[in-house]
């Protein structure tokens, strides 16, 4: 699991300590609302929008909020237009970062970006300059204490999972986007609590940093996350967890 995993996963199990409720549902908001302006609203058609409210659920977004942005993406009341782009480039050490932007303002977010990537020893690149390194994948993580390593490989080579590690007190599962929705349901089905279930972008290689790189490379990812155009940030470093635990406690 990359380094952006272990940042990922350690940010839930402490309850994204570091994100205001306000940032993560305008983000949650943005991504529904694009979900049905795209697919329509009927969640057993569109896989986007049942990951967007499976997000929405998590972050214990109120109904009435869920339903305006749902509303608004299906053209029923007047809601801001939002356009979807990703930007691509380098952080400290040369690891791959790609942003998922989604926003009502291009100029507002590239200023942004780049201004970030500026003061924190980062290059803002060309577009597919990156990309190529990542893949979309699904991944599903299950607290390795509450189900076996054999049952859970039963279950999820089962309904079509690609691979199953185990890093820490996780198991992890990786599926391909098309199997994404099955396993995860084969596996709640199976009374399994998960941690965590996402499409996100996977890296095919990592790039390991320590020392001002990692300290820089997490200073990087906190202040693009914590823009609201940005809705996912991707990279490939490869970070010890306590180096990424000692940052978040600071």
């Amino acid at each position: 699991m990359s380094g952006h995993n272990k940042w990922s996963s350690i940010k839930h199990r402490k309850g994204a300590q570091d994100q205001k409720r306000g940032k993560v549902f305008t983000k949650l908001i943005r991504d529904i609302t694009i979900a049905v302006k795209e697919s329509g609203k009927d969640q057993e058609t569109n896989a986007k929008l049942r990951a967007a409210l499976e997000k929405a659920r998590v972050a214990n977004m109120p109904k009435d909020t869920v339903n305006l942005a749902i509303k608004r993406g299906a053209g029923e009341i007047q809601g801001e237009s939002f356009e979807e782009f990703n930007y691509e480039g380098y952080g400290p050490g040369g690891v791959a970062i790609l942003l998922e932007i989604l926003t009502n303002n291009r100029n507002r977010a590239a200023s942004e970006v780049r201004n970030i990537f500026e003061r924190h020893s980062g290059n803002l690149g060309e577009t597919g300059c990156v990309g190529w390194l990542f893949e979309r994948k699904g991944l599903i993580c299950i607290q390795d204490d509450t189900v076996t390593e054999d049952k859970l490989m039963d279950l999820s080579l089962e309904a079509g999972a690609e691979d199953i590690r185990h890093e820490k007190d996780e198991f992890m599962v990786t599926t391909d986007p098309a199997s994404f929705e099955k396993v995860k349901t084969t596996l709640e089905k199976a009374g399994l609590t998960l941690n965590s279930a996402e499409l996100t972008m996977i890296p095919q290689n990592t790039v390991k940093l320590d020392g001002k790189n990692a300290e820089k490379m997490l200073k990087i990812m906190d202040a693009l996350e914590e823009l609201d155009d940005v809705q996912n940030v991707y990279a490939n470093f490869e970070i010890d967890e306590e180096i990424i635990e000692q940052f978040m406690e600071k």
